[in-house]
């Protein structure tokens, strides 16, 4: 539009000079001023196509401009359900997973309930066992003195008799001690008898000390009573007595 409107402000000045020419002038003129018109003209004429031209390509850019921007549109529809699609899937597997949490969770649950309940058992257990240990701890050692006792009790019947023979009263006492002794060695249980034997304070108790020659000095003349011992552990001391060196 500019290149038009610059044409015909010159197309006027050039007229303008050709009709301030003289008449001579004019004449010789005429035919070049016709020239020239028919050059205008002619040049216009390109313009105008050139401006069509440049009009087509305009609306040929926007019509390519406007496919682009539909097949955009239409590409972004496309995204977008895409998008929609994995969305969908995404939940779907979430929930799916959710499914297989919840049931592993339940399944942990039910498992943890069952030992709770395993481990209630035991504790009770347990606690009904130590409780029988303490109550019933001595009742093998009291299977092994029952004879014992039935048999001192055969022995003191044998004693009311008429017919007494002392030497199958004693006998029968060998026989109880002996009963017992096996019994009290089941169960660790050892007797001390350090006759003749040096003085031990940890497992003898000296009740006095008498001069003498048949032992040495500080070695155990008597034993008034015997000790004994628990899986090694002293229950009960030996209370003896004690030899010195005659003068001391």
């Amino acid at each position: 539009m500019g290149q038009i409107i610059l044409i015909s402000l010159f197309f006027l000045l050039f007229r303008g000079r050709i009709l301030r020419r003289p008449e001579h002038q004019r004449d010789a003129g005429r035919s070049k001023e016709y020239s020239q018109e028919i050059y205008l003209e002619e040049f216009m004429a390109g313009t105008s196509g050139s401006n069509q031209e440049i009009d087509q390509s305009t609306e040929g850019v926007s019509h390519a401009e406007d496919q682009k921007s539909g097949q955009s549109v239409e590409r972004g529809g496309n995204a977008r359900s895409a998008d929609d699609e994995a969305v969908e899937l995404d939940i779907d597997a979430l929930q799916e997973a959710l499914d297989e949490a919840s049931a592993q969770a339940e399944e942990n649950w039910d498992k943890f309930m069952r030992s709770q309940a395993e481990l209630d058992n035991i504790l009770k257990r347990t606690k009904r066992d130590v409780e029988n240990a303490h109550k019933f701890a001595i009742e093998k050692f009291v299977s092994e003195m029952l004879p014992v006792r039935d048999s001192l009790e055969l022995g003191l019947d044998h004693a009311e008799g008429e017919d007494i023979d002392p030497a199958k009263l004693k006998e029968g006492s060998e026989l109880t001690l002996r009963m017992l002794g096996q019994a009290m060695e089941k169960f660790n249980i050892r007797q001390i008898d350090p006759r003749g034997e040096a003085f031990n304070p940890e497992f003898h108790e000296a009740m006095t000390m008498v001069p003498s020659n048949e032992v040495e000095p500080n070695c155990v003349l008597e034993v008034i009573q015997k000790g004994y011992t628990l899986n090694d552990r002293l229950i009960r001391p030996a209370r003896v007595v004690v030899a010195k060196a005659p003068g001391e």
